[in-house]
């Protein structure tokens, strides 16, 4: 196996594992329910307990992005339980005010984000896209996503974020499906939004990086302006944000670079400066180096400086903590995905680009996640080998 599609590997596996990892305490925004729920810190996968301690998924709007009360104008139909989600509206709609996220799924399960990132990575490499960037690809993307989101039956987890609900709030006005026809309605979609005087700030999110990891890592043999524009295009259908685009290169520059063989640290070093971060990031860093490296003191000072930097889903605070963990721990995949999953709060998306940066990273140094986790990780071993399998 060549060094690069090792890399391209460990990014895919790893990515898997940080999501399943952070799953069961996904938006725990109280680190103390963590070590309470689970008896201590998280050091292996879990399945989710029955209540969430912060859960306020009965007050996500069903119709469409974000929260119930923040809809204005006419009402719209129901997009949770008639065109996604088809068995769940029950739960969204529980008088139950503790409802888990992702209740359905197991112990080494992954979220419906990293899900639908391993079947743009099947249906890039199943239908021999040699350049990924192009239209066709993402018209196929697209349609596939399409079909999977609206089969009944087609995965376990309970929550779809609001970039899922916008998508198909819009969607069922025409219900395209063929490749041509969705992404047709993708682009016009975008442009409007993205061109709307008041943006959707839901989708200003760290959600936004899983559907464009399989992009860059199947681009990682092309140039770096190729690979960049493969995302940056494709996250433009799925979130259109103005702001959006901007931190998909940022990230996206450093993934790439990752797998041609550059430092984790260095690249890591370089966002923190584009995001402002970089001073801040240094004061933890310096905290943290004072105490041995798998103390319970070093991790209180990565929670401390996710905790500063950004736990919530937007993209600035989270690309920030998400490379402020990239920095801290280059050469440490595994406690780089369990800190990120103690460090609480969105660390599902945050967790899946830092590990797909962390495996990278670690295939170079000999550095990889461990196969137990891979052996447990029952959606990536459903999707993956087959992936990696068509790679050339």
């Amino acid at each position: 196996m060549s060094a690069m599609r090792r890399s391209v590997s460990e990014a895919f596996w790893a990515m898997c594992a940080a999501d399943s990892m952070s799953m069961p305490v996904h938006w725990y925004y109280d680190i103390n329910d963590i070590r309470r729920d689970f008896g201590g810190w998280i050091s292996g996968f879990n399945s989710p307990p029955e209540r969430h301690p912060s859960s306020i998924l009965t007050l996500s709007n069903t119709a469409g992005s974000g929260r119930t009360n923040w809809s204005s104008g006419a009402k719209r139909a129901n997009v949770v339980g008639s065109v996604i989600l088809h068995d769940k509206l029950e739960l969204w709609n529980s008088s139950s005010g503790s409802i888990h996220y992702h209740r359905g799924l197991q112990a080494g399960d992954n979220t419906l984000n990293i899900l639908c990132s391993l079947r743009v990575a099947r249906t890039l490499v199943s239908r021999g896209f040699v350049d990924v960037s192009q239209p066709d690809a993402r018209a196929a993307v697209l349609s596939d996503y399409v079909h999977f989101l609206t089969t009944p039956g087609s995965h376990k987890d309970t929550y779809a974020e609001s970039f899922h609900r916008s998508f198909f709030a819009d969607w069922q006005e025409s219900k395209p499906t063929s490749p041509h026809e969705v992404l047709k309605f993708a682009e016009e979609r975008s442009g409007m939004k993205t061109s709307s005087p008041f943006p959707d700030c839901q989708l200003d999110a760290i959600g936004c990086l899983p559907m464009i990891l399989p992009f860059i890592l199947l681009s990682a043999s092309a140039n770096e302006e190729r690979a960049v524009s493969a995302a940056v295009e494709f996250v433009k259908l799925t979130h259109p944000h103005p702001n959006v685009p901007e931190y998909v290169t940022i990230y996206s520059r450093a993934l790439h670079a990752v797998l041609g063989g550059a430092s984790v640290r260095e690249q890591a070093e370089q966002a923190l400066r584009r995001l402002d971060a970089w001073d801040a990031c240094q004061s933890f860093s310096r905290k943290a180096a004072k105490f041995s490296v798998s103390s319970e003191e070093r991790l209180k000072v990565h929670q401390s400086a996710v905790n500063y930097l950004g736990m919530a889903c937007y993209n600035k605070g989270a690309l920030s903590s998400l490379f402020y963990l990239a920095h801290e721990f280059h050469d440490d995949p595994k406690g780089g995905i369990l800190a990120n999953t103690n460090c609480g709060g969105e660390n599902c998306n945050r967790g899946a680009a830092l590990g797909a940066l962390l495996g990278a990273g670690g295939a170079h140094t000999g550095k990889c996640i461990p196969q137990e986790w891979k052996d447990d990780l029952r959606d990536a071993q459903e999707f993956i080998p087959d992936i990696l399998k068509d790679i050339v």
